[in-house]
């Protein structure tokens, strides 16, 4: 073997996909929807009714910051502290009783912890409805949970993404997050982390670092290892900035 060719051998051992990360509403489960009606519900109950500029404004964000922006947006007078009590509590009963899979995606992290893959979820959402999701979920499914209300920046810093692979010991390198909101998205590149970009309620923006799929049905390892590849050769390429998204 040339020094040459082991140099590229050692360089892409060093940056094989070895972790993946996961969002959890929106890109996991079909929470979105349910986080819309919760508050929809605590609206009504504090005598307002959410706007869809506000609404959309609230995807992706740490809880308190969302149940600000709805108290803003109806004009209500209620704390935000009392008001994020009652909308974890109706959102916890939703979810225990409508929460499901996006497409593709229980079969997609099955296959992946079944490469021997690390995984992680990295969420904002808090730990009392992490919890209940992960009934659906499954703890086992997960190394690591990284939850909005267990670090002390959530997304879209990208603290939450750098705390999770320094609990999984790897490199952002060796990893690839998938999200589906701007804020989620923009935590990983944050953490120069690679993104596949599902998008759901609000559409993400092009840019650098970020791939986009409509879907996780059918997705494959295989092709997460691809991608990850293709971003690992586009740094290589770009070594100054995160550097164009590849083709799939």
């Amino acid at each position: 073997m040339t020094s040459s060719v082991q140099a590229r051998s050692e360089a892409a051992s060093t940056t094989d996909l070895t972790g993946v990360l996961f969002d959890m509403d929106g890109t996991l489960v079909d929470s979105e929807r349910l986080w819309s009606v919760a508050m929809d519900r605590v609206a009504e109950q504090l005598g307002g009714a959410l706007s869809p500029a506000a609404r959309s404004r609230t995807v992706g964000q740490p809880v308190p910051a969302s149940v600000a922006i709805m108290l803003d947006d109806i004009g209500a007078a209620e704390t935000v502290e009392s008001t994020v009590e009652l909308l974890l509590a109706i959102t916890g009963e939703i979810f225990a009783e409508e929460l499901l899979w996006q497409p593709g995606a229980e079969e997609l992290i099955d296959a992946i912890r079944a490469a021997g893959l690390k995984t992680a979820l990295v969420t904002n959402s808090p730990r009392s409805l992490v919890d209940v999701a992960l009934g659906l979920l499954g703890q086992h499914r997960f190394d690591v949970t990284i939850c909005g209300d267990e670090v002390v920046r959530g997304k879209p810093d990208p603290y939450p993404y750098q705390r999770a692979i320094e609990l999984l010991a790897l490199t952002a390198n060796t990893c690839l997050a998938v999200e589906d909101s701007p804020s989620g998205t923009q935590a990983a590149v944050g953490a120069e982390i690679p993104v596949l970009v599902v998008p759901s309620v609000v559409a993400v923006p092009e840019g650098p670092g970020r791939i986009f799929a409509s879907s996780l049905l059918g997705a494959t390892v295989e092709e997460l290892r691809h991608i990850h590849r293709e971003f690992a050769r586009s740094r290589r390429t770009h070594p100054s900035a995160a550097g164009p998204a590849p083709s799939a």
